[in-house]
């Protein structure tokens, strides 16, 4: 098996995703966007970061590249898609998840470490958590206030409001894409780290194995 690590101009969260994956027997692959075909991996992250420098709108350019076409592919393939980020918001704008993704209410960047509640385990990133346990991972951005037209599913939510999302929604899910905020690759080791973003990794092996 073989994970796509999805890298744009100004990502700087995939080789923190592909430490992450490598820490539960995972094997990953950085793959730069113009390199990047549908039907070839078992899974994709999109990974976090900046992508072209958050013009226009985070994610906004990257969602009209080629990879955000193949990444449509994959999606409805049924392919495990992670967008964690600046690769949610991608996905948001590329249509591959609904909603929008707006500056943060108070506008500030918000970066330290967060309590969010996992409410939905039924996802390929989620299955080994308990429903309603509470998870403490790091937020890193000024655009994460999320907010929609439609109930989305949510899979993750903040326990107090960090950005003025709508519902506190921190995550949201179409199935087998994926979409949150918090960065779990930056906790996957308790010794600098709360440790509680290891889960979303070893679900995903656990989804591909069964």
């Amino acid at each position: 098996m073989e994970i796509a690590v999805l890298a744009f101009p100004g990502t700087n969260g995939d080789r923190d995703v592909l430490r992450a994956l490598e820490l539960v027997g995972l094997t990953g692959r950085i793959v730069w966007h113009k390199e990047y075909k549908a039907g070839v991996y078992d899974a994709v992250i999109v990974a976090g970061g900046f992508s072209y420098g958050d013009r226009l709108r985070a994610g906004a350019i990257a969602a009209r590249t080629k990879a955000a076409e193949e990444l449509r592919e994959d999606a409805e393939r049924g392919t495990p898609i992670l967008g964690i980020c600046n690769g949610f918001q991608i996905l948001v704008e590329a249509g591959v998840l609904p909603g929008a993704l707006l500056p943060n209410d108070p506008p500030r960047f918000v970066s330290r470490d967060v309590l969010v509640r996992v409410v939905d385990v039924k996802t390929p990133f989620t299955l080994l958590y308990e429903e309603g346990e509470t998870i403490r991972l790091p937020v890193a951005h000024g655009e994460g206030r999320y907010v929609y037209e439609e109930r989305p599913r949510a899979v993750v939510k903040y326990v107090e409001d960090i950005n003025g999302s709508m519902d506190l929604i921190a995550g949201i899910s179409s199935g087998n894409v994926v979409g949150m905020m918090p960065h779990p690759e930056r906790a996957v080791d308790r010794h600098v780290s709360s440790g509680d973003g290891a889960r979303v990794w070893l679900s995903l092996k656990l989804w591909l194995r069964t």
